[in-house]
């Protein structure tokens, strides 16, 4: 008898990457809300979609074995919230929401692990005087409580560039902080958190060195990571620029920030569940801080799953749900390394002509294995995309595997310069502003 499992904003890439599970035939997937609806949404109602949720998942006909999220909120709060109503195995609402929460989880982070956590504190970008709620010194990073791959993300240098970001977070970040409010209304909020709700921002010191995730599991309290993730920034360490796996941190550094994955997530009280965790080092301090929670596997690391070990880390909560954690010990894949490139330009202007799908096709072939992906719009200002972060623009997202890094960035080199893009003001992509990590 098959299981059924319903996806959280379910599209065909995602779902390619569900056939790479043992026994895929035993499964079966269906779609509780599509990418458009759950990804970016110019604005949306939580409780809305969690009736209209409730109601899809009350009517199924079946046992439900589980349902899967890969993506931020509001997929990560849906998937604990629904999981919770219809008593599926998953995280806590309340502990996904203290680990998404930016301020609450800094709070609970800093009770158990003073030393890893940096300098914060709230800011009301609808204040009279906001400046006078800073007890940190410039520079300092400010976000929004609740976004995501950095928007509305600002690096502030100085009283002037600190107040025209908070002229860009009053304009935008009721689009996510209203539903994130709606969703808070479901639990209690501690006092201490106090009136810092999804429309507030934190301040947080500036974090230097190499950043890196781990992606694993709890299952009633057993804490296993099965992968390890480097986040590489460009060269002014700013905008993303590519994931990759495995990480070539040393094995010192990654023992160090597994083991601490386990302390702070049994104080959130976070269990049952598959998270991520995203940690800086400062090699020259030997310094460890912990960055964010994610309350999911990624989507930006199934394909890295598949070129190395031959599954996707959907495998996780399909495990969780049946009660096993997951060994990905046990598979191999074709490629030694593999990585999700970022390629950007740092320039806004209009995309006059993306790279023809006929060129993509032959890119492809030439470099087995890859999967090129546009992610601007011809016609349209970069600017115009959804959610870009603060300081550049994605225009195409590019999977590669190999043998080891070196040949791993050689041939994103060599990719991602034969793509044509053609752009208004004359310019050409960026696949260079990338640091190389290694030890």
């Amino acid at each position: 008898m098959p299981k059924h499992f319903f996806v959280l904003g379910l599209d065909p890439l995602r779902l390619s990457y569900l056939k790479y599970l043992p026994n895929a035939h035993d499964y079966r997937f269906h779609p509780l809300f599509w990418l458009e609806e759950v990804v970016n949404p110019a604005t949306f109602d939580y409780d809305v979609m969690l009736e209209r949720a409730r109601q899809k998942l009350a009517a199924f006909p079946e046992p439900i074995a589980g349902i899967i999220g890969h993506w931020d909120f509001p997929t990560s709060v849906l998937l604990a919230h629904l999981s919770e109503l219809f008593g599926l195995r998953s995280a806590s609402l309340e502990a996904v929401l203290k680990c998404e929460h930016k301020y609450w989880s800094r709070l609970e982070q800093r009770k158990v692990m003073p030393e890893w956590t940096p300098g914060f504190c709230a800011v009301d970008p609808f204040a009279e005087n906001p400046r006078k709620q800073l007890s940190l010194d410039f520079p300092f990073w400010l976000k929004p409580i609740k976004a995501h791959s950095s928007y509305l993300g600002f690096r502030i240098e100085n009283e002037a560039a600190f107040d025209e970001a908070l002229k860009k977070i009053r304009a935008a970040v009721h689009s996510c902080g209203d539903p994130f409010n709606q969703a808070l209304a479901h639990i209690e909020v501690p006092e201490e958190v106090g009136p810092v709700d999804g429309n507030w921002c934190i301040a947080e010191e500036i974090l230097t060195g190499k950043q890196c995730g781990i992606e694993g599991a709890l299952l009633d309290g057993q804490y296993r990571v099965h992968g390890i993730v480097d986040t590489v920034k460009d060269s002014r360490n700013l905008s993303f620029t590519r994931y990759e796996y495995p990480s070539v941190w040393p094995r010192y550094a990654q023992q160090k920030i597994c083991a601490a994955g386990e302390k702070i997530l049994q104080h959130m009280g976070f269990d049952n569940s598959a998270f991520g965790i995203e940690f800086f080092w400062d090699e020259r301090e030997d310094r460890f801080w912990i960055l964010e929670i994610n309350t999911r596997i990624s989507q930006s690391h199934c394909d890295q799953f598949v070129k190395v070990h031959g599954v996707s880390n959907h495998l996780v909560p399909i495990e969780l749900a049946c009660g096993r954690l997951p060994d990905f010990r046990r598979y191999r894949g074709d490629y030694r390394t593999a990585a999700k490139f970022m390629l950007r330009r740092y320039r806004d202007t209009v995309l006059q002509q993306a790279p023809p799908e006929v060129q993509i096709e032959h890119v492809e072939r030439d470099f087995p294995g890859s999967n090129v992906i546009i992610a601007a719009e011809e016609g349209h200002r970069l600017s115009e995309q959804s959610m870009p972060d603060s300081y550049s623009f994605e225009i195409a997202n590019i999977w590669l595997g190999a043998q080891d890094q070196q040949q791993l960035l050689d041939h994103y080199h060599q990719l991602a310069g034969s793509l044509e893009f053609h752009f208004a003001d004359g310019g050409r992509p960026e696949p260079f502003q990338f640091n190389c990590v290694r030890y």
